[in-house]
């Protein structure tokens, strides 16, 4: 039968649900939509005015062959007629691969409709300069008639970047022809057409002069005979959508939330487990352990000063044992002790009477120093080994 839940693991559970309820709301409250922070993505998703769900969906209503692209530019079918793929200003890098597999779509004959200042990054021999980022949109005059600028005199661009100086296979469209803001760039079969911002796609952008014409012209493949047959790719890729369910998940509330409510499992499992695991009592050491006994008593003697009691008692134990062994009256003097020590057992050395004479005094002294002290019992130790007095202790002890 398990124990019921202690006051402490409650209080810790509440704790940790009230902080998993208040972290879940502020993220469903105040964490807002990733698109939505800082500059707006023209996302096919976003109904924003920074987003493009409208040009989108206008092209589905227009009965064009559209779809999203969320996966890599390696997987783009290259020979299946003509296509567009619409890179709206791109927010990952893309790897060497995918840069060589945008090349190929091009030069078999595709068209990329490129929007902002990342485009060195995806095709590095664009001339393009990036500007100060402006909320001001300005109108811009088509240079010279093309199948692009059908219908679309003119058109309103909120300008990032400028194309520098183009070459032979570069024709400007629109702007200066020296720093245009649209370019037509000719790569093999195919074409680059390229704008300095997103804003003809926009929510927001698409209505404004001849906009809504330069984007209807630019999904209609130039060299296409058929309009029908042309297939438009519209990246989401280099916008962080993924085809899979935890790309998705991912960039939602859900991801926090499962790390939480994973941190609550462990929180539970650990006052479960504390109380449901088997019982282990610490082992109990023995406070009348003799080291114990005497590592006290030897703090007692030495915060009291007590060095010459300690001298006394190994010189009176000394002289008691020597005593007895001797057949001698425990009243002899140490003087007397002595000399029966080296007449009866023929013992040679002259310390012993010093060594007496010096324990006698320290015994009966206020203050003695504990090097002094130490020295004497050591000695007096010896002489208890020497004379084999330390058996007879022991025996007497037993």
């Amino acid at each position: 039968m398990s124990a019921p839940i202690t006051a402490g693991d409650r209080k810790m559970l509440l704790i940790a649900a009230a902080v998993l309820v208040v972290l879940t709301a502020g993220l469903a409250f105040l964490g807002g939509d990733p698109t939505d922070q800082g500059r707006p993505i023209p996302s096919t998703y976003s109904a924003n005015p920074g987003g493009a769900r409208a040009a989108y969906l206008l092209l589905q209503e227009l009965h064009n062959k559209v779809s999203r692209w969320e996966r890599s530019p390696t997987e783009l079918p290259i020979d299946e007629g003509d296509a567009v793929l619409i890179l709206a200003d791109p927010l990952e890098m893309p790897t060497k691969e995918e840069i060589a597999a945008l090349r190929a779509f091009v030069e078999e004959g595709g068209q990329v409709v490129f929007t902002g200042a990342r485009i060195k990054s995806f095709f590095p021999e664009a001339r393009v300069d990036e500007e100060f980022p402006s909320e001001e949109r300005k109108t811009f005059s088509a240079d010279v008639p093309s199948n692009y600028s059908a219908g679309a005199p003119k058109i309103v661009l909120q300008t990032d970047a400028v194309w520098q100086a183009p070459d032979a296979s570069q024709l400007a469209l629109y702007g200066d022809t020296q720093s245009p803001v649209v370019v037509s760039w000719r790569i093999g079969d195919g074409r680059v057409l390229w704008w300095a911002a997103a804003t003809p796609l926009t929510n927001s952008g698409i209505s404004s002069e001849g906009n809504l014409n330069l984007f209807l012209n630019a999904m209609s493949f130039p060299l296409a005979d058929e309009k029908s047959t042309v297939q438009i790719y519209w990246d989401e890729y280099f916008h962080g959508e993924r085809t899979s369910l935890w790309s998705y998940v991912r960039k939602t509330p859900v991801t926090w939330g499962l790390v939480q409510i994973s941190v609550l499992g462990l929180i539970v499992m650990f006052t479960f487990s504390r109380r449901s695991g088997p019982t282990v009592l610490p082992p109990v050491v023995s406070r009348l352990a003799p080291l114990e006994f005497v590592d006290t008593l030897g703090g007692l003697y030495e915060r009291a000063g007590a060095e010459p009691a300690v001298v006394g008692f190994v010189y009176q134990r000394f002289r008691a044992t020597l005593s007895r062994q001797l057949r001698i009256s425990s009243t002899a003097g140490d003087t007397e002790l002595a000399d029966a020590v080296q007449n009866r057992l023929g013992w040679k050395e002259t310390r012993l009477k010093q060594t007496l004479a010096r324990a006698l005094v320290a015994s009966r002294a206020r203050k003695v120093e504990p090097e002094e002290a130490l020295g004497l019992v050591q000695e007096l130790e010896r002489f208890e080994e020497q004379l084999g007095l330390k058996k007879k202790i022991a025996k007497e002890k037993s």
